[in-house]
């Protein structure tokens, strides 16, 4: 098992950027995949990017593509999550989660392919 602590989030402009940060412990971070993903009330947890271990894969929902960037610092055991062109849309509780793996290039975008979840970061976008 991995825990895992999001921060990074907070209140911010539409067109703004943010950064979200994920930090691991408990087990090393180069045997998971480690996604991102967001829930807004009232609405399922809604996949948003995700980067296998190795670095070698990487998928991204076509909501967020082209504005968000995952990436992962395996030496640190951090995700990353870069947010550009923030809508009000995109308001939500944003979690990290992993998802074990032997496979160095696996990269899932089903929920129930985690296995460990953070407590989630609020972002909010105002307009």
């Amino acid at each position: 098992q991995v825990q895992l602590v999001e921060s990074g989030g907070g209140l911010v402009q539409a067109g703004g950027s943010l950064r979200l940060s994920c930090a691991a412990s408990g087990r090393t971070m180069s045997s998971y995949a480690m996604g991102w993903f967001r829930q807004a009330p009232g609405q399922e947890r809604e996949f948003l990017a995700v980067r296998s271990w190795s670095g070698g894969s990487t998928r991204y929902a076509g909501s967020v593509k082209g504005r968000f960037t995952i990436s992962r610092d395996n030496a640190k055991n951090a995700v990353y999550l870069q947010m550009n062109s923030l809508k009000p849309e995109d308001t939500a509780v944003y979690y990290c989660a992993a998802a074990y793996t032997i496979n160095s290039n696996y990269a899932p975008f089903s929920r129930w392919e985690y296995d460990d979840w953070g407590q989630g970061t609020q972002v909010t976008v105002s307009s």
